[in-house]
């Protein structure tokens, strides 16, 4: 039972939920939000969920970019959030790959990014929600014990 401290949230995957996936995706210019995202996270925003992004980032293990390569995108892309006015409470990446940097309870589809977020920040794992758009984030969601898991591509038009 959901108690009146606790927060409900919305977790979203980024790369092929909140923006086209080309294939690590860490320059502004490479980053292109999907149609449509941001009504659909205004639409949470108003039921008063908390946003959250939990996203996997092996770039940075493969060397393909560095963490402030990441951090610098992602203050952007929060930044373009605000201007919507839709404030992203947290944004927590996995940015481990187990063949080059061994086992890690981050990367989805284990749950450790979003029990991050739940401790953190005293969520209600059922009654909050995660979309994203690969089976990965949706069993990451499910191993977190949230209550609806849903793929982007049913929710919103999908070109990706």
């Amino acid at each position: 039972m959901k108690t009146e401290h606790q927060q409900k949230a919305l977790f979203l995957d980024r790369d092929g939920t909140i923006n086209v996936d080309k294939g690590y995706v860490f320059k502004k210019k490479d980053f292109e939000f999907l149609p449509g995202i941001f009504e659909l996270i205004s639409k949470y925003v108003t039921q008063g969920y908390l946003i959250f992004i939990i996203t996997n980032q092996s770039g940075i293990a493969r060397g393909l970019y560095t963490e402030n390569d990441y951090l610098h995108l992602t203050e952007w892309m929060k930044e373009e959030f605000r201007k919507k006015g839709i404030p992203v409470e947290k944004v927590y990446h996995c940015p481990h790959l187990p063949e080059i940097t061994g086992p890690c309870d981050c990367r989805k589809p284990n749950p450790g990014m979003i029990v991050q977020a739940i401790k953190e920040y005293n969520i209600d794992a059922k009654y909050s929600v995660l979309i994203g758009d690969k089976k990965r984030d949706i069993d990451a969601g499910m191993n977190a014990g949230i209550g609806k898991n849903l793929y982007i591509q049913n929710l919103i038009k999908y070109e990706a």
